[in-house]
């Protein structure tokens, strides 16, 4: 009988432990579960260059994460990023999206600057101005070749 309750130990302690395992799988990897996560919506928006983008990279606006890209196309020679973007957030018809990095060597990010324009942007929108990313080899060269502009 003593050998049946420390069973009954462990295959509880293994089925929560798998149970942890799930929930942290779900919430670190951002896997929309049975409609969980459906509060956002699309907006695309197109750059000379996507250059350090990546598939879920954060978009961020004042420094606080509100998306991420969904996808990077090529349409035209230019970089088509849809991004997916929290309900709660409207941006305006006249926002800025820009490509940073966080610090020198970092990694990318879009940076949204708010608008302020009474137009907000629909689902499935675009965000009309870009800001590419800087070039770094390009802007160190400049630098030591004197082409400073």
């Amino acid at each position: 009988m003593k050998k049946f309750g420390v069973e009954i130990a462990v295959g509880i302690f293994i089925i929560a432990g798998l149970l942890c395992l799930a929930y942290i799988s779900i919430y670190l990897g951002k896997i929309n579960l049975l409609g969980m996560g459906n509060n956002t919506y699309e907006v695309k928006a197109i750059f000379s260059s996507a250059t350090g983008l990546k598939k879920d990279t954060d978009i961020k606006i004042a420094g606080v994460n509100v998306g991420i890209v969904t996808s990077i196309t090529l349409d035209n020679y230019e970089a088509v990023v849809a991004m997916k973007i929290r309900n709660d957030i409207e941006l305006q018809d006249d926002c800025i999206a820009s490509i940073n990095t966080m610090g020198l060597l970092g990694d990318a990010y879009v940076e949204i600057s708010p608008g302020g324009s009474d137009v907000i942007i629909e689902p499935g929108g675009m965000i009309r101005e870009t800001v590419p990313p800087v070039d770094l080899k390009k802007l160190i060269g400049n630098i030591a070749f004197g082409k400073v502009e």
